[in-house]
């Protein structure tokens, strides 16, 4: 079965799924099969990463993404992280199909997939019993012709009218999206917003195991951790970066680090921005994962973490038969 580990950015994820993937190892175990055992790779190791970080997906976006270093992964394999160039636009579609197929090859294995990661559309794609709509090249082209032809804002306030919430969440600047959203609603008859994945239905068997820290505590970690990624060489980074893609620019603080490498912020702006943003996101990816209907919390700071997040897919192996 599938573990997905969940939660706001700052909340350790990355720590649980290395403690986590360092205890199926020691017991020679995965959920990836009936038995536990498998041969190929991920055979002894227990469990694998799969990322569902956006902005990880990204190669040279290091240190604005709190990417964890080869170096600190305790051997333990990581997949979908370093996939696509910064000038490169993602897809949560084509994510879907290469992360799907890096699970299935995990648990092929007999080892646990452990997909670990805070955004939520991403993971959501993953684990729920979901297809994104097809494409018809004749109706993006007709649209992008109307971009190019009529200019982006009147295809946003047609999407307005037709769904005012894909509208207000994609935003007038996003043309891509704004294309994406109105071809799916030519071609289905239904609001761009009804595609999102039935969150009530899995993919595989899944355990979501997310994690929780207390507002005011993550507020001051999230807070430093900003304050960090600027003494760890941020500005330097987004600098050599080179056109950001427009899913890649959205990566907080590059924005702010490139506005303040062209004069247009202070650093203190620049990183009192950034704060504002990741409080912000923290709190939006906390309301998405309080939408799941089969989700346990488990507090962050436990010193018991591990062995109640064990204890916990242990219970839901049993429950599907895993």
């Amino acid at each position: 079965m599938i573990v997905a580990v969940v939660g706001a950015t700052g909340t350790g994820k990355s720590a649980l799924s290395l403690d986590l993937a360092e205890e199926f190892a020691q017991r020679g175990t995965g959920m990836g099969s009936g038995t536990g055992s498998g041969t190929g790779r991920g055979a002894g190791l227990g469990a694998e990463v799969v990322n569902a970080d956006a902005m990880q997906l990204y190669r040279g976006m290091d240190v604005g993404t709190a990417k964890l270093p080869v170096a600190e992964r305790r051997g333990i394999p990581h997949s979908m992280i370093d996939v696509l160039d910064p000038s490169d636009d993602a897809s949560v579609a084509d994510y879907q199909v290469a992360a799907r197929a890096e699970i299935e090859r995990i648990e092929g294995s007999g080892a646990t997939a452990l997909l670990v990661g805070g955004s939520g559309l991403y993971v959501s794609s993953v684990i729920n019993d979901f297809q994104f709509p097809g494409t018809d090249e004749g109706v993006r082209a007709a649209l992008e012709a109307r971009a190019e032809n009529e200019g982006p804002g009147i295809l946003f306030a047609e999407l307005q009218a037709k769904d005012p919430a894909a509208a207000a969440g994609i935003g007038p600047r996003n043309v891509r999206r704004i294309i994406r959203a109105l071809e799916v609603i030519e071609l289905t008859g239904k609001p761009f917003g009804a595609g999102l994945p039935d969150e009530h239905a899995f993919w595989h068997p899944t355990v979501v195991l997310a994690l929780r820290v207390e507002r005011e505590v993550l507020t001051r970690r999230l807070d430093e951790r900003v304050e960090r990624m600027w003494r760890d060489g941020l500005v330097d980074e987004a600098a050599g970066l080179g056109e950001l893609s427009t899913t890649a620019a959205r990566a907080i603080g590059y924005a702010q680090a490139l506005a303040q490498l062209r004069g247009e912020l202070t650093e203190r702006e620049a990183v009192g921005q950034a704060q504002a943003l990741t409080r912000k996101y923290a709190r939006r990816q906390v309301s998405w994962f309080r939408r799941y209907p089969v989700v346990t919390w488990l507090d962050a700071d436990d010193p018991d973490l591990t062995t109640k997040a064990i204890a916990t897919i242990a219970a839901a192996a049993a429950q599907s038969g895993a």
